[in-house]
C-alpha cells in the first residue's frame, strides 16, 4: 500500500458507544459515511468496550475488509491500532472523544461532518505508532500527573463536561501531587534527574493541545520529554504555558529521542497511554516504524 493508491470504499465501522459522543453520533455518522459514498459491510456499537472493542477489531481485520473506521476517543484509538500494526488494512478514524489528540496531530476535524469528509476525500498516509514494551499506542503516554487524572476522573464529569471537566480535575490532583526520580537509558548512556511529569510522545498532542514541540508521527524516533524540578508550581507553570500557547522555558523542560529508550522511575509508577493507564515503570519506550496506514484529508 502506498500514498498513491486512493482510499477504499468499503469499510466496517466500529464505534465505542461509551465514548464522549459515540452513542450519540453512531447512527448519523454511519449514515453520513454511507452518503459520502463509504459502502459499510459491517456496523458494530459497542457498548462494553473493555469487553467487546479489540475482539470485534480483531475480527474486522480478519474478515479481509480493506479499511477499519474507528469513532471514539483516544483511548478506543489506541487499544484498537494494534491491530492493523502491519496489516493489510486501512486505519480511518472518528473523533468522538474529549481530547481527541490523535486526530489533532493528523490534522482530521474534529467535528463530524468534517472528519467523514476527510475518509470520503481524503489520502493513504503511512506513520509510526510508539510502543510501551509490547503495547502499541497511536499518539502519546504519560508518567506523573496525567496517569493519576485518568485513573480518577470521573466517567460522568468527563463525559459531560469534557475538556473543562478535565481541567477541574487536574487541578485536584496536582494539590496532591509529588515529584518523583527519572532515569532514561539510551545509547549514549543513562541520565538521572527530578522530575514532575514525562511524555512519551508518537505526535505532538496531548489532551488535545499541543504538548511536545518536534513529535511527528513519521520521523521514525519516540520522543521523551521530562518536565524538571520538584515544586507543583513548575508543572502548572508549564501546563499553563502551553494553554496560553507560550514558549516553555527551557530550563524546566528535558528532551530525549531514539528508536528505543528504557524508562525507569522510583518509585515505580503507572502509565497512561493514550489516556488509559495500562502500564506500570519500568518500560522500554520505542517506535515502530511506517507501521499502519491511515486516512487524513487530502
Amino acid at each position: 500500500m502506498n500514498a498513491s493508491k486512493p482510499v477504499p470504499k468499503e469499510a466496517v465501522l466500529i464505534v465505542n458507544t461509551r465514548s464522549r459522543r459515540g452513542q450519540r453520533l453512531f447512527r448519523e455518522a454511519a449514515a453520513k459515511l454511507e452518503a459520502a459514498g463509504i459502502h459499510l459491510s459491517a456496523k458494530h456499537s459497542i457498548r462494553r468496550p473493555d469487553r467487546d472493542l479489540i475482539s470485534t477489531m480483531k475480527q474486522a481485520v480478519r474478515s479481509g475488509t480493506p479499511m477499519v473506521i474507528v469513532g471514539g476517543g483516544d483511548g478506543s484509538l489506541s487499544c484498537t491500532v494494534d491491530e492493523v500494526v502491519d496489516r493489510d488494512c486501512v486505519f480511518a478514524l472518528l473523533p468522538l472523544g474529549t481530547a481527541n489528540s490523535f486526530a489533532r496531530t493528523l490534522g482530521i476535524p474534529i467535528d463530524l461532518d468534517g472528519a467523514v469528509q476527510a475518509i470520503a476525500t481524503g489520502r493513504r498516509r503511512r506513520i509510526d505508532v510508539g510502543a510501551i514494551d509490547a503495547d502499541y499506542f497511536a499518539n502519546g503516554s504519560a508518567i506523573g500527573l496525567s496517569p493519576m487524572i485518568a485513573a480518577s476522573i470521573p466517567h460522568k464529569l468527563k463525559r459531560y463536561l469534557g475538556r473543562p471537566g478535565y481541567l477541574m480535575w487536574s487541578v485536584w490532583c496536582l494539590s496532591r501531587f509529588h515529584s518523583f526520580k527519572l532515569m532514561v537509558e539510551g545509547p549514549h548512556g543513562t541520565e538521572t534527574l527530578r522530575a514532575l511529569e514525562v511524555r512519551i510522545a508518537n505526535g505532538a498532542f496531548s489532551g488535545g493541545i499541543k504538548v511536545v514541540d518536534g513529535a511527528e508521527v513519521d520521523s521514525g524516533e519516540i520522543v521523551i520529554e521530562a518536565v524538571t524540578g520538584h515544586a507543583r508550581t513548575t508543572l502548572a507553570s508549564n501546563w499553563l504555558r502551553l494553554l496560553l500557547r507560550l514558549p516553555k522555558r527551557e530550563r524546566e523542560v528535558r528532551q530525549f529521542r531514539g528508536r528505543s529508550l528504557r524508562i525507569t522511575t522510583d518509585p515505580p509508577l503507572p502509565i497512561s497511554i493514550d489516556g488509559e493507564v495500562l502500564a506500570r515503570t519500568p518500560v522500554t519506550a520505542s517506535v515502530a516504524e511506517r507501521a499502519i496506514e491511515v486516512v487524513v484529508p487530502a
